[in-house]
């Protein structure tokens, strides 16, 4: 049994021996055929390695070769540029000899003509003292004698020809401006209406007074300090006046007390209620007023809220003239004026229509309307053509286009109209007397007379003192100093007489 166990150990041992013998071998012939492997691919990678680096020296060979033909192509085309430079360089070379040569003969001629210009001053001078010497007259004093003795000797052609002239002239002129005037104004033949500061509100009978009135006046308390208007109730059947200087809350007071008197529920709420309900009617009547004047007078891209300034206009009174109708027929005007004499049209038109834009807030906003709406179409953004005219509509910048003159001519059209522009007594009175006096201030004027509401003034001079021709410059004179010291609205004519009287005794 100890041998079995003997055996089997010993067996086991060499099983061990033979089979650690098996994987040793088996290892090394893996570990050969690995370094064998290893071996040919790195032969092949050499192999490999060199076929790379002689197509790399190829390629690079041929690069080179390339580079070294570009470098050739591009020294050769230096060699040519350069060639040219110089070739232009010495062309440049004699033209800078020629025209050096020509300066200096240009020099030496302009030398020569300055010489012989001062010799000829000289001799100029010589012969002009020596000429004064024989007349014993400066060049001055022979020029004066000589204009007086020409003057003298044409006097009476030079008088009939300035007046054949002058009179001629204005035919002409006169014919061409009242046909350009009466067509523009024969276009646009409006209403005028004299606006006042009180509205007479019709009532179906008397006893509806009392209820206007309320309780201790409580009503008509009410309806006074919700409108901002006086209320006055008289002895006058039938009808109540509604006083105060600004048109929209006389507008609203008017409209929300025929509403009131028609509904026949009058007391303080229900009149707040009203008024507030007709104020908003009011503000959307505006809106609608500034598209209509645009749409009538045919101007177009007027922002919104410019339109609703141009409505308020609507309860703008200026002189008695309602200034929305005032503007509107501006408008008209110059466009008419503007076509017939190919003027922008379109361009009159808009600014005529917006011209007074600024007496819309003049009495929130300090300053004069035009300088306000100057200000208001700035912000707007409209352009400066149109900015200026409405600017200088009044002369004041001076209009600097002809456009500005047509509109500053069609806002005097429009305002000298009969029945369209009432001016206060005293203002009238001083006018007339600044002109008879801006008048009286020129030499030898005997009389002055004021005449035909200041569109004309009449001047007797003294005859002793100014004869024909010093009576036409006098005339000149004064309409230019009337034109510059005096504002009146149209034109004024100046007419100057002179009356010469002979006198004799018989003894």
């Amino acid at each position: 049994m100890q041998l079995t166990y003997v055996l089997v150990i010993a067996g086991v041992v060499v099983g061990t021996f033979l089979g650690s013998l098996y994987r040793k071998f088996k290892l090394d012939t893996k570990t050969k055929e690995a370094i064998e492997r290893s071996e040919r691919r790195v032969k092949d990678a050499e192999a490999r390695a060199k076929e790379i680096l002689i197509d790399s020296k190829n390629e690079a060979m041929k690069l080179q070769e390339e580079a070294k033909q570009e470098e050739r192509a591009k020294r050769a085309q230096l060699e040519r540029l350069s060639e040219r430079l110089v070739t232009k360089e010495d062309q440049l070379d004699k033209k800078i000899e020629a025209t050096e040569h020509l300066r200096e003969d240009l020099e030496q001629r302009a030398n020569a003509i300055k010489q012989l210009k001062q010799e000829v001053t000289e001799i100029h001078q010589m012969q002009k003292d020596q000429l004064e010497r024989i007349a014993s007259l400066s060049k001055e004093e022979a020029k004066q004698i000589l204009f007086q003795k020409v003057e003298e000797e044409v006097k009476g052609e030079i008088v009939i020809r300035v007046k054949k002239l002058e009179a001629e002239e204005k035919r002409i002129s006169k014919e061409k401006a009242k046909a350009i005037i009466a067509d523009a104004i024969q276009r646009y033949a409006a209403e005028v209406a004299v606006e006042s500061t009180a509205t007479i509100v019709p009532l179906p009978s008397d006893d509806m007074k009392g209820r206007i009135i309320g309780k201790e006046g409580r009503n008509i308390n009410a309806f006074e300090q919700a409108t901002g208007v006086d209320v006055i109730v008289d002895d006058t059947p039938g009808s109540i006046v509604i006083s105060g200087f600004d048109l929209m809350r006389r507008y609203i007071a008017k409209i929300a007390l025929e509403r009131l008197v028609a509904d026949g529920r009058i007391h303080p709420g229900r009149i707040e209620e009203t008024v507030e309900k007709i104020k908003g009617e009011v503000n959307e009547m505006i809106r609608e007023l500034g598209e209509k004047a645009a749409y009538e007078t045919g101007v177009t891209g007027l922002p919104a809220n410019l339109l609703k300034l141009l409505g308020r206009l609507k309860f703008r009174v200026s002189y008695g003239q309602n200034v929305l109708k005032h503007s509107m027929e501006v408008s008209f005007l110059a466009g008419a004026l503007a076509q017939e004499i190919g003027a922008d049209a379109s361009i009159c038109r808009k600014a005529g229509l917006l011209h007074d834009i600024g007496k819309a807030i003049d009495h929130e906003i300090t300053g004069h309307h035009a300088n306000i709406g100057r200000d208001i179409l700035k912000k707007f953004g409209l352009p400066n053509e149109i900015v200026h005219i409405v600017e200088s509509h009044h002369g004041d910048p001076v209009p600097q286009t002809i456009e500005a003159l047509i509109v500053e001519a069609a806002n005097i059209i429009s305002r000298s109209r009969p029945g369209a522009h009432k001016d206060n007594l005293d203002t009238f009175i001083k006018r007339m007397e600044e002109m008879e006096n801006i008048v009286r201030a020129f030499d030898g004027v005997q009389k002055v007379f004021a005449i035909q509401a200041g569109n004309e003034v009449r001047i007797i001079v003294n005859p002793q003192q100014i004869d024909d021709l010093a009576m036409m410059k006098l005339s000149h004179a004064i309409s230019k100093k009337i034109e510059m010291d005096l504002k009146y609205p149209g034109q004024v004519k100046v007419s100057v007489i002179r009356e010469l009287r002979g006198e004799a005794f018989a003894q």
